[in-house]
């Protein structure tokens, strides 16, 4: 089984001595080493499957690992085997320990669209970008475990936010919610102040294997220091090459901290690169070299020595673009390739509109990295919020929402109404709706109005967790007539995509449902986790166009990698520690390629109505020159833009003869 790693590979796979680092370079495999290992546990060392936790940060890289290790296993039992993200476990560790914590099995999980509501009606303010610095003060204080009542206010508007903190956690508690930092943030105080669940998780996970370690912040640290507790059995993978994460609390000294915290760790290196050609991973090796490193490694590859590294000199933005996408299809058709197999990669969102216009001009297909999720879609938040409801009557949000889509006749007058007097009696939108002082505060027809609903829900929640999973979602959108208001309410063909997407989501509910046999109830917190539809992940031919930071993870045959600017990369203002995160920025695009690498940048770019002059940046400066070949605008021999297109017409001419 192990056959098939190479030595270093191997050692990481077998090693069961103690705590284990293993330093994965770009490219080096780290995936077949997790899985392996996994298979390895159940196979030779007679674990149980349930018994091993293997914790990543996304759910498709969770999916990758589940299939991987299935077919290691070939059909062996994997029963009760953990695959999960950081949130999955935190959401079925609190599941399993809620009586603890005075929650209920099936609290809600709020997104950021539902917790935004929240602070903007705790600051009763409409202001977009106050409220999100507020989510941001606030969910940094939960990660660094500051209570309300432990907040320095600093300054005025830091006590204003201490104030709303404790006033947003109030909230939460009266819900029966919780928000994506409570599912790290609560398993850690439930272990701290519950010996007893820490022993039972212990007992029940009892190898830990955490990928892209140097992702993970102080709560996630904590939460894997206490599940290994004194036994410490676990296999740690992460690149400190490749910590890109600091703005939202990922901490690069949790991989060097490993160190003073067990001082029996083994650390070893995965230096062996698959993905790339032996120029590209030179360029990239010397580039990080001028970072402080406290692990060194060197990347490396059979791959043979590869096409030089091409520098581009635009004169602008709109001629980067131009020439980008010229080089781009001559290459396709050249070579015969698929559009998959090219990325324009960029620091920021905004640099992908001149790429994209170009693109279009073209007639070439490309996808966007960042587009809106499938679950952030108004139609699958409409069905969700009565799913939410379902599981959990306390759940205001959703019962407002519920309630509201499709429109039944309660306005916001009687909510108004409902909801002071539920604030007032300190209970939810939906128990207040039962009590006998409501038939006196609405009138008849509006009170029958209110109860018909919440009756409707009661009795789904009766029978949410004994019944078919499927049965009730196609009880409910007969029920509530969610197709026609649809119709009555959108154009037609609006309407038909808007239902089309329902029917996905629902039809992926029922058939996950059946899969992993779980009932409506248990699938409503996993719907607040997943990114994605399976099967909506399959790669169309097409460009793709993406940050940076969105494309770590992901290879491509041919990279460009544009925007290669002072002020952009790096990014405008960065310190010295934020320098070595944008170079680590510069190495990870650099690694995503595997046969050919362009970088350009532009000599002016418009701001505005005015263009301003740009520096290239500083981090081409420290690549190899030797590897280096600059064109563009310093070139000599720079094609014209017409001469470009006339060559391009040339070939689409010959390769369309028969």
């Amino acid at each position: 089984m192990l056959s098939k790693l190479n030595a270093e590979q191997r050692e990481a796979a077998m090693y069961l001595g103690g705590p284990l680092l293993v330093l994965a370079g770009a490219g080096s495999g780290k995936t077949r080493v997790i899985t392996h290992k996994i298979a390895y546990l159940v196979e030779e060392c007679g674990y149980e499957a349930k018994n091993i936790a293997a914790i990543t940060f996304t759910n498709k890289a969770a999916n990758e690992m589940k299939e991987r290790v299935g077919t290691l296993l070939q059909g062996k039992d994997a029963k009760g085997l953990v695959v999960s993200t950081f949130h999955s476990l935190g959401m079925n560790i609190l599941r399993a320990e809620a009586a603890l914590l005075g929650y209920k099995p099936q609290f809600s999980i709020f997104d950021s669209s539902d917790t935004f509501k929240i602070f903007s009606e705790l600051a009763n303010s409409g202001d977009k970008q106050e409220i999100r610095t507020m989510q941001t003060q606030v969910s940094n204080w939960k990660s660094a475990f500051i209570s309300p009542g432990q907040v320095v206010a600093d300054s005025a508007e830091t006590e204003v936010h201490a104030r709303i903190y404790a006033r947003y956690q109030e909230t939460l508690r009266a819900y029966q919610a919780m928000d994506f930092d409570d599912l790290i943030h609560l398993p850690v105080l439930l272990f701290k102040e519950y010996p007893e669940a820490l022993s039972r998780w212990q007992q029940r996970l009892r190898y830990l294997l955490i990928d892209e370690y140097q992702d993970t912040n102080d709560c996630q640290y904590q939460l894997t220091r206490l599940l290994a507790g004194t036994r410490a059995a676990f296999t740690a993978v992460g690149d400190d090459d490749q910590a890109i994460y600091a703005w939202r609390g990922a901490s690069i000294a949790n991989l060097h901290n490993l160190r003073n915290d067990y001082s029996q760790l083994r650390v070893i290196k995965l230096e062996q690169n698959y993905r790339s050609s032996q120029r590209i991973l030179k360029v990239a090796n010397q580039l990080i070299n001028h970072n402080t490193k406290v692990f060194e490694k060197k990347l490396w590859s059979d791959h043979g020595i590869g096409d030089a590294i091409r520098i581009y000199a635009a004169r602008d933005d709109e001629h980067e673009a131009e020439s980008v996408v010229m080089k781009l299809v001559t290459h396709k058709l050249e070579h015969q390739t698929r559009f998959s197999d090219y990325a324009i990669l960029y620091r920021s969102n905004y640099l992908s509109r001149a790429f994209e216009e170009q693109l279009r001009a073209q007639r070439v297909p490309y996808t966007v990295s960042g587009g809106t999720s499938f679950f952030d879609k108004s139609e699958i938040k409409d069905i969700t919020a009565y799913l939410r409801l379902i599981a959990n009557p306390d759940d205001d949000p959703a019962f407002i929402r519920a309630i509201t889509t499709p429109k039944r006749g309660i306005g916001n007058t009687t909510l108004e109404k409902l909801g002071s007097f539920a604030g007032s009696r300190h209970i939810s939108l939906f128990e207040a709706a039962f009590e006998a002082e409501m038939n006196e505060l609405l009138p008849p027809r509006l009170h029958e109005d209110l109860m018909v609903f919440c009756r409707f829900i009661s009795r789904l929640e009766a029978r949410a967790d004994k019944e078919p999973c499927g049965e009730l979602l196609d009880e409910l959108l007969r029920a509530i007539g969610y197709e026609a208001w649809l119709y009555d309410s959108f154009e037609a063909r609006q309407a038909e995509v808007k239902w089309k997407n329902v029917d996905d989501f629902t039809g992926w509910l029922k058939r996950k449902a059946e899969a992993d046999g779980k009932s409506l109830l248990e699938m409503v917190q996993t719907i607040a986790l997943i990114n994605m539809l399976d099967g909506r992940d399959e790669v169309p031919d097409a460009v793709s166009l993406s940050t940076l930071h969105a494309a770590k993870g992901l290879e491509f045959p041919h990279v460009f990698i544009v925007g290669a600017e002072e002020d952009i990369l790096p990014f405008r203002d960065s310190d010295e520690k934020g320098i070595e995160e944008e170079r680590r920025l510069m190495y990870v695009g650099i690694t995503r390629a595997e046969r050919s690498l362009q970088i350009s940048y532009c000599k002016r770019r418009r701001k505005g109505r005015d263009w301003a002059l740009c520096e290239p940046s500083r981090f081409l400066e420290e690549m190899p020159q030797s590897e280096l070949v600059h064109a563009g605008v310093h070139a000599e021999a720079v094609v014209s833009k017409d001469e470009g297109m006339n060559k391009l017409a040339r070939l689409k001419a010959m390769l369309a003869k028969p």
